[in-house]
């Protein structure tokens, strides 16, 4: 197998990687063969999945929208994955100038090419760190030179808590991040969940079952389960609801079916 140029010497291109799939089902190029194998292979149960990976971009981009409209021009975008078109900063900045942005991600392709399209942009930093250590992304210098945490932030975690197993206490992880920010910070969430797929349970757990297969388990949490990651924050209208549902451009009976996919959510911090 052929490494591109772009590719990390310190990655194995013979793993697949949830960010690279993600990179694919939106229709990327910063994907191997071995990352297009195991979405093909989730499709096949689920054949809307790009549909669901294309709500929570453009969830993202209304919820980036939404917080300059609020004042809020700093910005945490944790999973932020491979850039694609219509990024956070690019985003914000069409509605404020002096937007600030830390990218954060711990797939070696998505920083480096996160670096590689942000290089030169003094208001935007890339960080290579984990959800699961919110201290060391706190702690780091990108955040402590890029954002003001006495001010308020949007904490982004768009498709990404997820990816985290109850074993690594996903809950204890952001309200670390919650303490960590101003009264007034924003949480955007999107969540994967049973409920809303248009497709029986049971079948899109062989879905589930693929991202087990290459070790990034997808967990599937209910609704109840996900809005325990709004603690300490007053939901802001319409509350945690499907996608399209969420302050949407265009009328939600529009949408794909597998859009309803999950959930989204938007908190303000007391």
């Amino acid at each position: 197998m052929e490494r591109p140029a772009w590719a990390p010497l310190s990655i194995d291109i013979s793993m697949p990687s949830v960010s690279r799939i993600y990179d694919y089902y939106l229709g990327g190029s910063h994907n191997f063969e071995v990352d297009r194998e195991a979405a093909r292979k989730a499709m096949e149960f689920m054949p809307g999945l790009p549909k669901i990976m294309q709500a929570n971009r453009a969830l993202m981009r209304r919820a980036v929208r939404h917080a300059v409209g609020e004042g809020i021009t700093q910005f945490l975008d944790i999973g932020s994955g491979i850039p694609t078109f219509g990024n956070v900063h690019e985003v914000a900045r069409q509605a404020s100038a002096d937007a600030r942005v830390v990218y954060v991600d711990h797939d070696p392709v998505a920083v480096a090419h996160s670096k590689a399209v942000l290089e030169g942009d003094e208001g935007s930093a890339v960080l290579a760190g984990d959800l699961r250590k919110p201290r060391d992304i706190l702690g780091s210098s990108e955040v402590g030179s890029t954002l003001d945490l006495d001010r308020p932030v949007a904490l982004l975690l768009v498709a990404v808590l997820h990816f985290v197993e109850d074993a690594y206490d996903p809950y204890a992880a952001v309200a670390e991040l919650r303490d960590a920010l101003a009264p007034g910070s924003l949480i955007v969430v999107t969540h994967a969940s049973y409920e809303g797929i248009p497709v029986p349970a049971e079948q899109a757990g062989h879905t589930v079952g693929v991202y087990k297969d290459i070790r990034n388990p997808l967990i599937m949490r209910s609704r109840d389960e996900i809005a325990r990651f709004f603690e300490g924050y007053d939901m802001v209208e319409p509350g945690l609801v499907p996608m399209p549902h969420w302050r949407p451009d265009t009328a939600p009976e529009e949408e794909d079916p597998y859009s309803f996919s999950g959930f989204a959510g938007v908190g303000r911090k007391r």
